[in-house]
Formats: structure tokens, sequence, C-alpha cells
């Protein structure tokens, strides 16, 4: 027998051996580093590293933020689609790709609990949803969050992620950005607390609504926040932009924010607040 004659041995997998590592590991966008996704989700998906914040859904928001025992309320509430909108794809199937994406009706969650010791109502959007859009929904959604603080006294907190308005249902997606500021201007006048949280993206018709009517307006690090997107606005008025614009950072410096918070913070930071806030 030869020694450098190669046998035709076929080799085969064991399925009990084998290590599988696919979508285990992810890459921060900002830094380059390769975190390993159990690490990351334990650290409430931040980076070690650099800090950057990565997005997080709905739920994940409602239990960092809440003790356990809080209740998830106004789920039930669905479009109807009341334009019969198609542009690319019918709107009915845009909202049912979405729903089974997300196991939500909707681009946002109510839950009513204890963030420390205060008992609070906290709306909290769902970006994986069609882009964390405004429609007659998302509004209703957060009008009875905004009933339910009214009829119980207990401080409204919002967490907005979102493009902005829903166009696919036109003229009922920004209506609800004046039936939003109208009840939280009932709030105002019953003197209950209203923090408004922003996280990346926070832009469009939220921005411009019930995200910038905060009692205190605070978000997290590196979010983009504005109105019309930087490239827009670059288009627009034909000049090139400052660095950072409408990041955080340079939102708080131009006075446009109370306060940048952690993620890790910002459960002890809300509880502090509304403890001087008289909650």
């Amino acid at each position: 027998m030869s020694w450098f004659k190669r046998e035709d041995n076929e080799i085969v997998n064991d399925s009990e051996k084998t290590v599988r590592t696919e979508g285990l590991w992810i890459r921060c966008p900002d830094c380059g580093k390769i975190l390993f996704k159990a690490e990351l989700e334990a650290n409430q998906h931040v980076c070690w590293h650099c800090g950057h914040h990565f997005r997080i859904d709905a739920r994940t928001r409602i239990e960092n933020l809440l003790e356990p025992g809080y209740e998830l309320v106004d789920l039930e509430l669905r479009s109807t689609d009341p334009l019969n909108f198609t542009d690319l794809k019918p709107y009915k199937r845009r909202l049912a790709e979405a729903q089974t994406k997300t196991g939500l009706n909707d681009a946002i969650v109510n839950a009513i609990g204890q963030l420390g010791p205060h008992s609070v109502v906290l709306s909290v959007m769902e970006y994986a949803f069609i882009g964390g859009s405004m429609g007659a929904v998302v509004g209703e959604t957060i009008a009875r969050a905004v009933d339910r603080s009214l009829a119980t006294r207990h401080p409204l907190i919002i967490i907005a992620a979102s493009g902005g308005a829903r166009m696919m249902e036109g003229i009922a997606s920004l209506m609800q950005l004046a039936k939003i500021s109208a009840g939280l201007a009932r709030m105002d006048d019953a003197k209950i607390p209203y923090i408004s949280v922003m996280t990346d993206p926070t832009t469009g018709g939220v921005t411009a609504s019930f995200a910038m009517l905060g009692d205190l307006n605070i978000a997290e690090p590196g979010a983009l926040i504005g109105f019309a997107g930087p490239r827009v606005i670059e288009q627009t008025i034909r000049q090139k932009l400052p660095e950072g614009f409408q990041r955080s950072e340079f939102l708080l410096e131009h006075g446009f924010l109370d306060a940048i918070v952690s993620r890790k913070e910002m459960k002890d930071y809300l509880s502090q607040t509304l403890s001087w806030m008289g909650a």
C-alpha cells in the first residue's frame, strides 16, 4: 500500500456532535467588535465595548422597566384599512405580515404595573411593525393610555420608536397627532406627570406630536430624533449637515432634550424622576 494513496472514504457529519454557531454572534455597527448574542442580551442589548444601543422589541422594554406581575392591556385593536390602500403590495397584506412577524396586532403595547415603588401606565412602540408607524390603532391605543392615567392619576410613560405617521391610512393617521396632543393637554391640566422616552429612531409625526410634549423629554444614547431625515434636509437646504446632526447628543447640546440616559440606568432614573415629580 502506498503511503501517498488517498483512500476514498466518505466523511459523514454526526448531527449529535456538530456544533452550530449560526446566529450566535453579531457585529456591533459602531465599533465593529464581534459580540456573543447571549452576553449582549444579558447586557440589555448594549455593546460593552462602545455603548452602542441595539434596537429592542416592545415586550423586552416592558420587561426591563416594570416589576414582575405587570399587565398588558388594549391589545385587541386592529386596523381596518380605511382607504383599502395598495402600493407595492396591499396594505392588508403588510398588516398580516407584520402581525405574523411580531405577534402583535399593531405597532404599540400598553402595560400597567409598578416601576420601582410607582404605579405607572406604560405605552411602548414596536419598530418592527411597519417601522413603528402611527396609524389609527396606535393613536387610539395611546389615547387609551392617557385615559387610564387620567382615571387613576398614575404617571404616563411613552417610549417612542417610530418612522412617523402611517401614510397608508392617510388623513386618519395624521389626525392622531392632534388626538393624542389634546389628551396630553388634559393630563397637563390635571397635573399628572408624563415622561417621553425617545429611542432610535423617533421621527416624523411622532416627533411632531407626543414625543416632544413630555414634562420630561429624555432619550437613549445615539438615537436618531427629528422630523425629516438628514438626507431630506440636506437635499432641501443644499448644505452639508453637522456631524451627529439629529442624534441624542447633538439635540441635548442644543436644548432639544432634557437628558440622555443609558438603557441600563433607565429604570432607576425614571423611578427617581417620578419621586421628585411627586408621583
